[in-house]
């Protein structure tokens, strides 16, 4: 397995390079869809990423987000996201990472998340700990919600359906604060080493989470779906946190799918 490792820090090191290369010359962007954006450096990190993948590991298969990745039987399946926070990429906003995890016979155990603007990289073993930058990582210490740091995401595509507006308003009213940092990958980087105590968000791909999912369960942390049942890959929503606030989130969160807001929203008055 620490040869699988070594070579996903590897890649993600050099597609981390190509996105930088792509930032500085800010890029122009497509519209996938109605709302979700991708640029020429999300195209040529995949195809870096997948490229490196089917050279050293053939029999793998390869889920990746722009749709280049390869079919196969075997029990290895690697998750890749050449580009996690296009649309800050795109609008020259620097919070973006390249992430890549892998998975054998449906059980994560390695992942790899590289922000290259601040050089940071996160790196996981099932069972071996979770690290930044060579040096062991932890979740936090804080022992409820009213001390406690959050982030969340939200849709680039029917935002006006979203429920999470009822659950960011809840939660920024209970502890100190919601951050929208506008990529996954990082916020759960953040919760394993310990800068957020918690984060959630529905909708995710699973290449989205895989990497951070094993990151966060790695540095002693917790990861459910939003409801307090086990996580997969498939889930609707993910939920996770120090361990330390788990059973007081999942109540605020049981509380808010039932419809009952321990604060109202505030109601705009006509000036």
């Amino acid at each position: 397995m620490e040869s699988f490792l070594e070579s996903a820090i590897e890649i993600a090191h050099e597609a981390g390079s190509l996105l930088q290369y792509y930032f500085e010359r800010r890029v122009r962007f497509e519209l996938k869809g109605d709302f979700d954006l991708v640029t020429e450096a999300d195209r040529a990190s995949e195809k870096l990423v997948v490229e490196r993948l089917k050279a050293r590991y053939p029999e793998h298969g390869i889920v990746a987000e722009e749709g280049s990745g390869h079919h196969s039987p075997s029990e290895f399946r690697w998750y890749v996201d050449p580009l996690d926070g296009t649309t800050n990429f795109a609008h020259g906003y620097p919070i973006y990472n390249v992430t890549l995890a892998l998975e054998k016979a449906g059980e994560l155990i390695a992942g790899v998340i590289f922000d290259p603007t601040r050089k940071e990289l996160f790196t996981c073993e099932k069972g071996g700990g979770a690290f930044l930058n060579g040096a062991r990582i932890q979740v936090s210490k804080a022992r409820s919600l009213e001390e406690s740091l959050f982030s969340t995401g939200f849709p680039s595509r029917r935002r006006h359906l979203d429920v999470n507006i009822h659950f960011y308003h809840q939660l920024a009213m209970a502890s100190h604060g919601v951050r929208r940092g506008g990529s996954a990958a990082i916020d759960l980087a953040y919760v394993a080493c310990g800068r957020l105590d918690g984060y959630w968000e529905f909708g995710l791909s699973p290449w989205d989470m895989a990497a951070g999912q094993l990151l966060v369960e790695e540095a002693g942390g917790m990861c459910r779906d939003m409801r307090g049942a086990p996580h997969n890959l498939k889930s609707p929503h993910i939920a996770v946190d120090n361990g330390l606030i788990h059973e007081e989130l999942m109540l605020l969160f049981s509380e808010i799918f039932r419809g009952e807001y321990r604060l109202p929203m505030a109601v705009i008055q006509r000036a």
